[in-house]
């Protein structure tokens, strides 16, 4: 039994789940009640990163609970649920925009409902927004109250009074929340939630809340289900995943879970994303080259090059230190492939001390990486530093930076060529093309002519060609 550090309380209590599944229950008699001939129709649209796309997936099974029947056309919802990223500006002007053009809709529809939800929601500033300019929005909540929807929902059906409900703790884990997943063969399982490492530039520890791990017991019944399942690919996620355990008595850390689900017999491949340098250990790297089905694929973000620039964005390592632990992941996993971010732009940062960053790529050598202009996020210590240099100069630094990994991705994928890597088939490339899509190990996109029939399947592709970002090859066990 895993026991929790100082008897905190990590999971909300059943009887409040038990509460919700009766809120569920009276909301699918009041919605047959108003219209027996027609089930109600729900739209669900998910901004931002892979928590965001999972809590999603819980949307949508609670709303099945209620007796929605889920549409992929806003239009025709009776209910249309948006649940938001803060972590760049760009995202959140998206959701605005995407709400605006809501109003016309409900004022066609005025018993429709409309409701917010997600890390933007949890910033007073944009709830004040919200109630000044977006009032025929219905619901308004964060993530730590997700698992009450049906309460929320419920509600506000009898009241048809907008409701705000935007608490200020960290919240607790909700377990047993009904998931409609998206796929029948790739799932998405968090394993934590929230982060305490406080990045200076970074919203997710006060929109997210403090770092809370699920128990053990916990995750691996849901990795045994979803193996038991038929599922091919799991993706562990949370803030930084590898601190999992940090908040448990237990002798339980991220190496631990991993080796435990890599245990657990079946056919599947265990991905992870995302980890902080500072919590990656030559113990964790270790454990991923001993664990056959765990990918050899480590999404590592170093957001700087620099070590001042690290510093002041409180990072907690410095170059070198990351320069080691890929230098060792690289001993250990020598056909390892490594992705990251980086942020261009920090405020403060020179030309020269961006140098610093291009020369960490050139010496790493990334399969790909994510990268962003410095977006100041209102409540960060970084969005108070002055900042000096032009949009202009970012951009133009922004540029330089995507030119070198572009020529890297290149170089990378050139020499994949005559290679057979066993891929999962995720989907057909374009209706009707006779072309998959699937991924390596190592994250690389790799397109092949094969039968819709595989999607879901494992099939070995020799690679024929490579372009920058894909790869195309052939089925060599295409049956």
């Amino acid at each position: 039994m895993t026991q929790i550090k100082n008897n905190i309380k990590v999971s909300v209590p059943e009887e409040e789940m038990e509460k919700q599944r009766e809120y569920a229950a009276l909301t699918k008699s009041i919605l047959h009640a108003r219209n027996a001939s027609k089930q109600p129709l729900a739209f669900v649209r998910t901004f931002g990163c892979l928590a965001n796309i999972s809590d999603s997936e819980q949307i949508k099974g609670m709303l099945m609970d209620m007796g929605y029947v889920l549409t992929e056309t806003v239009e025709e919802a009776d209910f249309a649920i948006f649940n938001t990223c803060a972590i760049r500006e760009h995202a959140e002007d998206r959701v605005f925009g995407n709400i605006g053009a809501l109003k016309p809709l409900k004022q066609k529809k005025p018993q429709m409902f409309i409701a917010l939800c997600g890390c933007m929601m949890q910033q007073e500033h944009i709830v004040e927004k919200i109630k000044k300019s977006y009032s025929f929005v219905d619901l308004v909540f964060g993530p730590h109250v997700l698992h009450k929807l049906p309460e929320f929902l419920y509600t506000a059906m009898n009241e048809r009074q907008n409701r705000y409900e935007i608490s200020q703790t960290d919240g607790l884990i909700a377990e047993g929340v009904t998931r409609h997943r998206d796929s029948a063969f790739k799932a998405w399982l968090p394993i934590m939630y929230g982060c305490d490492n406080y990045c200076s530039y970074c919203i997710v520890p006060y929109v997210r809340g403090r770092e809370k791990s699920r128990k053990f017991e916990d995750v691996m019944e849901e990795a045994r289900a979803l193996v038991a399942l038929g599922y091919k690919e799991i993706t562990l996620i949370g803030q930084n995943v590898n601190s999992y355990g940090k908040n448990m008595y237990a002798d339980i850390d991220f190496s631990k879970l991993l080796e435990s689900i890599n245990a657990i017999e079946g056919d599947f491949l265990i991905r992870f994303m995302t980890s902080n340098p500072r919590d990656c250990s030559p113990r964790l790297l270790d454990t991923m080259a001993a664990c056959e089905k765990v990918a050899k694929h480590l999404h590592l973000p170093f957001q700087s090059g620099n070590n001042r620039v690290l510093k002041a964005m409180n990072r907690g390592y410095t170059r070198e230190n990351y320069i080691e632990l890929i230098e060792y992941a690289f001993r250990v996993m020598p056909n390892l492939s490594v992705t990251s971010d980086v942020i261009v732009g920090f405020p403060g940062e020179s030309y020269e001390e961006f140098c610093d960053t291009l020369s960490l790529v050139k010496q790493i050598r990334f399969t790909s990486l994510y990268t962003f202009i410095y977006s100041a996020r209102e409540g960060t210590a970084a969005a108070t530093m002055q900042d000096n240099e032009t949009r202009e100069e970012k951009v133009s630094r922004f540029t330089e930076l995507t030119t070198l990994q572009e020529g890297i991705a290149r170089d990378r994928t050139a020499s994949m060529v005559g290679k057979t890597f066993r891929v999962l088939c995720e989907s057909e490339n374009k209706p009707g093309s006779g072309v998959l899509t699937g991924r390596t190990q190592g994250n690389v996109i790799i397109e092949f002519p094969a039968a819709l029939k595989h999607i879901g399947d494992y099939v070995d592709v020799l690679v024929t060609e490579a372009k920058t970002w894909i790869l195309k090859g052939i089925p060599v066990n295409n049956r």
